[in-house]
Order: C-alpha cells, then structure tokens, then sequence
C-alpha cells in the first residue's frame, strides 16, 4: 500500500492558506477517486483509494504542521509502509515561487517545520515529496504569517493549475514509476505561461 499524505493544519481557519497546499491536493486525490477523507485513525483523517492499480490511503495529519511526523510515524507504523519505497508527501514550499513544483527524495527538510518532524519521527529523510511553491512575488517580512494567511484570488488560479499537475504527478508515480514523474512534472512557475 502508498501512504499519500498531504501536510497542513486542521480547521477552517486554515482551508485556504499558502500553508495548507498539502491538504489541497489530498483533498483534489480524494475527489478524482470518488472517496472522502473523513475516516480517523492515527491521528490524521485518511480515505482508501485505488490509483491505477495501487491501494493507497491518503492522509492529513490532524497534529498540526509542526507535529506532522507524530501521525506519519503511527500510519508508517500500523500499515506496515516502507518510506523509501511507499510514502509520498505533499507540503507547500516556500523557497520557490508560487506555481513552481518538483520532486525531490532524500532532501533534508530546508527549514519547513513539517518535514523537520517527519524526519525527526521517521528515523530517514529517504521519502519522496512533492513540493509545491508558495513564495510571493515580493519578499514578505514575517514567512510565517503569511503562510498561515489566506490566498489571494490571484493566487488561487495559480494553485488551482499546481494541485493539478501535482495529483497528475501522484498518478504518474504510481503508474510510471518516479522518474516518468520527476522528468513530466517538475515544473517552474514560467513554465505554465508556454
């Protein structure tokens, strides 16, 4: 079984924010396999679904961002997934522009909390992530408030376009294999205007 788990905070506060792109895309899975993530174990609320000929249980931490790795490590736990092999991890990345997306396996966190826990609860940074940029056009003063605030309507388009390649990207992994992915999918954000 994959692991899918998209990385954000609960609560509709939350919903709409640069910080909560990993429970979008989770969200985006869920709906083009038909399935609602609403079931509770582990803390996080997770959903079984079938990408092409892969079981996968998607999930959402409900520990917070900065606790992330606590849920990761009890699912990892309970369903007997490899992190090399079977985890995939959404997250928001706030090093590259907003529309900007790769692959990367093997990384160190680069200063996102989320990932720093899943690292610390795993044990490996041997996982692989889809990174999805949130990065604003003009450098802001304080990162985190404005992750944690809403999305512009402008920044919306643009997130709506990224959730989409980045579920393609989920699809062709499991499909392909992560190579097809990483060479099909990394993209930068000028990338989309060709």
């Amino acid at each position: 079984m994959k692991l899918i788990v998209g990385l954000g905070n609960p609560g509709i506060d939350y919903q709409f924010t640069p910080h909560n792109l990993g429970f979008l895309a989770v969200d985006r899975i869920a709906e083009q396999c038909g399935v609602e993530i609403r079931n509770r174990q582990c803390r996080a609320l997770t959903a079984r679904a079938t990408i092409g000929s892969e079981a996968a249980l998607l999930a959402k931490p409900e520990t917070f961002m900065n606790l992330s790795g606590l849920s990761v490590r009890e699912l990892v736990a309970e369903h007997k997934v490899d992190p090399a092999a079977d985890l995939i991890v959404l997250q928001d990345e706030l090093d590259f522009p907003l529309g900007t997306l790769r692959l990367h396996r093997n990384r160190s966190s680069a200063g996102h909390n989320g990932i720093e826990s899943l690292i610390g609860a795993l044990g490996t940074q041997d996982f692989l992530r889809i990174r999805m940029g949130v990065a604003p056009e003009r450098k802001v003063e304080d990162g985190m408030s404005y992750l944690l605030s809403p999305l512009r309507k402008a920044q919306l388009k643009i997130v709506d376009g990224m959730l989409d390649i980045a579920v393609d990207a989920v699809k062709v992994i499991l499909t392909e294999g992560e190579a097809a992915a990483m060479n099909r999918c990394n993209r930068k954000a000028e990338d989309e205007k060709d």
